[in-house]
C-alpha cells in the first residue's frame, strides 16, 4: 500500500468513518482475496497456537443436510468439550471473553460456556465469493457512512478499512435471495416464567441494491413479519423497506394492527423503540444484532482479536429440545450452547453528542469468517455495562450460509432476557421461495392480513 493510502486508512479508523475513495482498495490487495485471505476477507491461516484452524473451504453445501425429524444435523457431532469456563475460572480466560461475557458469569452462578474445538464451518455460494472480490474493487461509502454505492449481492468491504465498513458487511451478509422463516420468542420473567411468541418472517433482497440509477436502488431488502400467536398479538403484521441510506430515506414500515383493521405508516420501527413482543427487553436495532441506520453513533475500529464465541450451535437448535428444555431462569440452557475459539472484529459504536439512545455505547464482535454478529456488549448513559447479545449460529450448510438459530439478550440489572429466532418445534426455513417487489405494499398488506 501507498503511504498516502495507509494515511488515509489510518485517519478513517481514526474518525470512525471513510471517505468515498477509501473503501476501495488496489488491485493488488483484492488479489489476496485468492491468497491468504478467504473470499470474504479472513485471515485464511490458523492461529500460532494451533487453536484456530486454518479455513479449508468451510461446510461443503449438502442437500442432505436437514432432517425434518432432527433439524440441520450436527457434522461435529462427537466433538467432546475441552473445558468449560465457569465464574470459578474466569479469570484465566479473561482475554479471550468479553466484559460482557465476563458480567454474565458474575451475575448468574448457573451460567457457563462450554468451549470446543474450533471448526471455521462458514461457506457460501460462488456468487457470493465472486461478488466480494469485485466489490473490493468498486464498492464504497457515501454520505459519511450511512449508505454505500457500487456493489452487488453482499459483503461490500472483504478487505475493511474502517468500523462502517465492518459493520456495512454485517448488514448486506448473505441470507439466501429470499426466505420465508418461522421462529418463536420468549421473554421470561426472572423465574422462568414465559409464554412464546409465535412469528412468521419474509425477506426478499433487492438485487439492485446499491444501483442508485434503478428506481429501488436504495432498498437492501424487503421484508414482512407477522406474528401468528399468542391469541392477543396474533394479526398484528409489519411490513418494512430496509433502505441503503437511511438518513438520506428513513427506512419505510407500515404496520397493520388486528383490533384497527387498517395499514397505517410507521416511523418509530428505529434505534431504541421496542422490539416486537419483546416486553422492553431488546431495542428495534437490536434485532439481528444490529439492524438500521449507524447515524446516531461514532464508529471505532478496535481491531481484530482472539475470542470464545458462541458457533457451530447445532445441538441447541435440534428439533429433539423443546422450549422448556431451552428457556431458563436467568439465559438460556448453556448446556445446549457450544463456544468456540474465533478471530473477530471488534467495533465500538459511541454515541454521538445530541443524540439520544438509551444505549450510549455498543462493543459489537463480527466473526470475521461471515461478519456475522456473534456478541455485543450495551453500555446504559451512565456507563455501566447493562445488556449482553448473543447469536447462536450454525451454517445452513444446504444453501450454503451462516445464519442465526437463536438471538438473546440479556439484561445484568433486571436479570430477564429475550430469545427469538427460536425454531426447534417451527416448521423449516424455505429458500428461494417466489417473492417480488409488488408482494411488500400496504396494499398487498391489507388483503393478506389474517384477521
Amino acid at each position: 500500500m501507498t503511504l498516502r493510502l495507509m494515511s488515509a486508512t489510518l485517519a478513517a479508523v481514526l474518525l470512525g468513518c471513510a471517505a468515498h475513495a477509501l473503501a476501495k482498495v488496489p488491485a493488488d490487495q483484492a488479489a489476496r482475496l485468492d491468497a491468504d485471505l478467504t473470499p470474504l476477507g479472513a485471515e485464511r491461516a490458523g492461529n500460532a497456537a494451533g487453536t484456530i484452524p486454518a479455513w479449508d473451504g468451510g461446510l461443503a453445501r449438502s442437500a442432505n443436510a436437514y432432517d425434518p425429524a432432527q433439524g440441520y444435523k450436527d457434522p461435529f457431532v462427537a466433538d467432546q468439550p475441552l473445558f468449560t469456563i465457569t465464574a470459578a475460572n474466569a479469570d484465566q480466560y479473561k482475554a479471550q471473553l468479553s466484559p460482557g461475557q465476563l458480567a454474565m458469569l458474575k451475575r448468574f452462578p448457573s451460567w457457563k460456556l462450554p468451549v470446543y474445538p474450533s471448526r471455521r464451518s462458514a461457506s457460501y455460494p460462488a456468487k457470493v465469493y465472486e461478488a466480494a472480490k469485485a466489490n473490493a474493487l468498486t464498492a464504497s461509502l457515501i454520505e459519511n457512512g450511512n449508505g454505500i454505492a457500487d456493489f452487488q449481492v453482499a459483503t461490500p468491504f472483504p478487505i475493511p478499512q474502517s468500523a462502517l465498513e465492518v459493520l456495512w458487511n454485517h448488514l448486506t451478509r448473505y441470507r439466501g435471495d429470499s426466505v420465508k422463516r418461522y421462529y418463536a420468542q420468549a421473554v421470561p420473567q426472572a423465574n422462568g416464567d414465559y409464554f412464546m411468541t409465535s412469528i412468521e418472517d419474509l425477506f426478499l433482497f433487492n438485487a439492485d441494491a446499491g444501483d442508485y440509477s434503478k428506481g429501488n436502488g436504495n432498498v437492501l431488502f424487503y421484508f414482512r413479519q407477522s406474528v401468528l400467536a399468542p391469541a392477543r398479538l396474533a394479526g398484528t403484521e409489519l411490513l418494512v423497506h430496509e433502505t441503503v441510506n437511511q438518513v438520506k430515506e428513513p427506512r419505510l414500515a407500515w404496520l397493520y394492527a388486528a383490533g384497527q383493521r387498517r395499514v397505517r405508516r410507521t416511523p418509530n420501527v428505529a434505534y431504541d423503540s421496542p422490539g416486537t413482543a419483546s416486553d422492553g427487553m431488546r431495542t428495534t436495532d437490536n434485532f439481528d444484532m444490529f439492524s438500521g441506520a449507524p447515524d446516531k453513533y461514532d464508529w471505532q475500529l478496535v481491531g481484530k482479536q482472539e475470542m470464545y464465541v458462541p458457533y457451530n450451535s447445532y445441538k441447541f437448535a435440534a428439533k429433539t429440545n423443546t422450549y422448556a428444555d431451552i428457556v431458563k431462569p436467568g439465559h438460556v440452557n448453556p448446556d445446549l450452547l457450544r463456544y468456540e475459539l474465533h478471530r473477530v472484529w471488534h467495533v465500538r459504536a459511541t454515541l454521538k453528542k445530541g443524540m439520544r439512545h438509551i444505549y450510549k455505547q455498543r462493543d459489537l464482535y463480527f466473526d470475521e469468517d461471515s461478519y456475522q454478529i456473534v456478541v455485543v456488549d450495551h453500555y446504559d448513559n451512565r456507563d455501566n455495562l447493562w445488556r449482553v447479545g448473543e447469536s447462536y449460529t450454525i451454517n445452513y450448510y444446504d444453501q450454503p450460509l451462516l445464519w442465526t438459530k437463536g438471538d438473546a439478550v440479556y439484561d445484568l440489572i433486571s436479570g430477564r432476557y429475550v430469545i427469538g429466532i427460536l425454531s426447534n418445534q417451527e416448521p423449516a426455513d424455505e429458500f428461494s421461495i417466489a417473492l417480488k417487489p409488488s408482494d411488500f405494499t400496504p396494499a398487498q398488506l391489507r388483503r393478506d392480513s389474517r384477521r
